[in-house]
């Protein structure tokens, strides 16, 4: 019977008079909450879940629709809308290329839960703060390449050498920290790891996306048609990024800490010294699971930039191309 009625209620892509746009999110990215909504969908961890060969038939439809070519009549606008997320999800907006499963932002809140717990419970041994924030900042360097903005290419010798000093400025960060605080109160460092985790983010996204800080990233027009690259676009998107990844541990990073001294000064993990995993990565789970999607939202994932905030070169070679050069330029700020 809900089927049925399910069946009547569905909107056929065919029936449709005007075509949806899918190269644009379903909703309104213009604003905080339309941008919360897109990331909710997009960073589900049920999308890891999902099989290659559905992937592929979602990437099928979408490449389909896009190029005007037939589909399915069956095909439900949901079921469309449904295929482009699991599309945006799996595959490299500029690229097209699918991504490495644990670098794509829907394994974000599994991984992050496991390895922030890690460094949160396992913070008062040298070997140990050295391990987890190795694994992070491995783990982080992988989503960083994986989720860059652009197309532009990077050598093996670039990426190991990006790799180990973004890792190597998080290790020694977090051991520094650690050593300035042995003396202040346990709660203090709990947060050790937040913030060497805030300070290698500046270190760790630079690193890996130098390539687009030396040789810039695609800007569009209105029309998605290519005019460069820029430097500055580039500047611009990975700041943003900074931004959001550093909000997107804060809660869980802080309330997991504070919550745990908060357990240990009343003797509950004296008492239950079982719960003190547990609870960790239950706080963990329940931050990150909205902080992930709603940090993400801070920024439009289509960036823009005024058009004379560009490089001079840009500027000029755009003109050639223009009588009158676009008011705003975009570009993919990664993620």
């Amino acid at each position: 019977m809900c089927s049925e009625e399910s069946d009547k209620a569905a909107v056929y892509v065919r029936d449709l008079k005007k075509r949806i746009n899918i190269d644009e999110p379903r909703y309104d990215q213009e604003t905080y909450v339309g941008r919360a909504k897109h990331f909710f969908l997009t960073t589900n961890p049920l999308n890891l879940l999902v099989s290659s060969r559905r992937l592929e038939e979602a990437r099928c439809l979408v490449t389909k629709y896009r190029c005007n070519e037939p589909i399915p009549d069956d095909t439900t606008v949901n079921e469309l809308w449904r295929a482009k997320m699991l599309y945006d999800s799996a595959f490299h907006p500029d690229t097209g290329e699918k991504m490495v499963l644990i670098g794509r932002m829907s394994a974000q809140v599994p991984m992050n839960v496991m390895i922030t717990g890690g460094m949160i419970t396992f913070y008062k041994s040298t070997p140990a703060v050295v391990f987890w924030q190795w694994l992070n900042q491995s783990f982080n360097a992988l989503v960083n390449y994986t989720n860059r903005s652009g197309d532009v290419q990077q050598t093996n010798k670039q990426l190991f050498t990006s790799y180990v000093c973004a890792t190597g400025g998080a290790v020694g960060t977090a051991l520094y920290l650690n050593s300035l605080v042995k003396t202040m109160p346990p709660v203090i460092g709990r947060l050790v790891p937040f913030a060497a985790v805030a300070a290698a983010n500046c270190i760790n996204i630079p690193m890996m996306r130098a390539q687009e800080l030396r040789h810039g990233t695609p800007v569009f027009d209105d029309h998605n048609n290519k005019l460069g690259y820029s430097k500055v676009a580039a500047q611009s998107g990975i700041g943003q990024v900074i931004l959001s990844r550093v909000f997107m541990a804060l809660p869980g990073m802080v309330a997991a800490p504070v919550v745990m001294d908060y357990l240990e000064k009343r003797g509950t993990l004296c008492r239950y010294p079982w719960m003190t995993v547990p609870a960790t990565l239950g706080i963990l789970g329940f931050c990150l699971t909205f902080a992930t999607p709603l940090a993400c939202a801070f920024f439009k994932q289509k960036a823009s930039i005024p058009y004379n905030h560009l490089e001079p070169q840009l500027r000029e070679q755009i003109q050639k191309q223009y009588d009158e050069p676009p008011t705003v330029v975009y570009f993919n700020k990664g993620l």
